[in-house]
């Protein structure tokens, strides 16, 4: 089981944010997934889930409105979008996996099994 982050680098507050994470090794349309960020010396926070079948996306009240998160089962790829990068943004960016299947998706990073390598994402003008 692999999973690849992309889509991180430098930009310039303001502009937008848009990563993909595939899968691969086996099929993950049955579980949740989520993206978890970690900025230097920090714990890794979840800002958005999305369950197995994509209907319920969650979202911690912070991120609420700025944050969006997709997938795309055909592709066992998930995706999370930002309209407006912060300087608040620059963090390593992680995918994950629950292992338990039809979940909704948790905002625990204990509850994910499967982690990608990360992509960083650095906001600076």
């Amino acid at each position: 089981v692999q999973l690849v982050e992309s889509g991180g680098g430098l930009g310039q507050p303001g502009g937008s944010l848009g990563l993909s994470c595939v899968a691969s090794g086996r099929t993950f349309s049955l579980n949740a997934m989520a993206w978890f960020p970690q900025a230097p010396g920090k714990e890794r926070e979840a800002v958005a889930a999305i369950s197995w079948s994509g209907a319920s996306r969650n979202y911690p009240d912070f991120a609420k409105g700025r944050f969006t998160i997709a997938r795309d089962n055909d592709k066992n790829t998930v995706y999370m979008q930002k309209n407006s990068r912060e300087q608040g943004d620059t963090s390593v960016y992680y995918c994950a996996v629950e292992e338990q299947s039809c979940r909704l998706g948790s905002m625990r990073h204990v509850a994910y099994d499967y982690w990608g390598q990360g992509t960083q994402v650095t906001v600076s003008s």
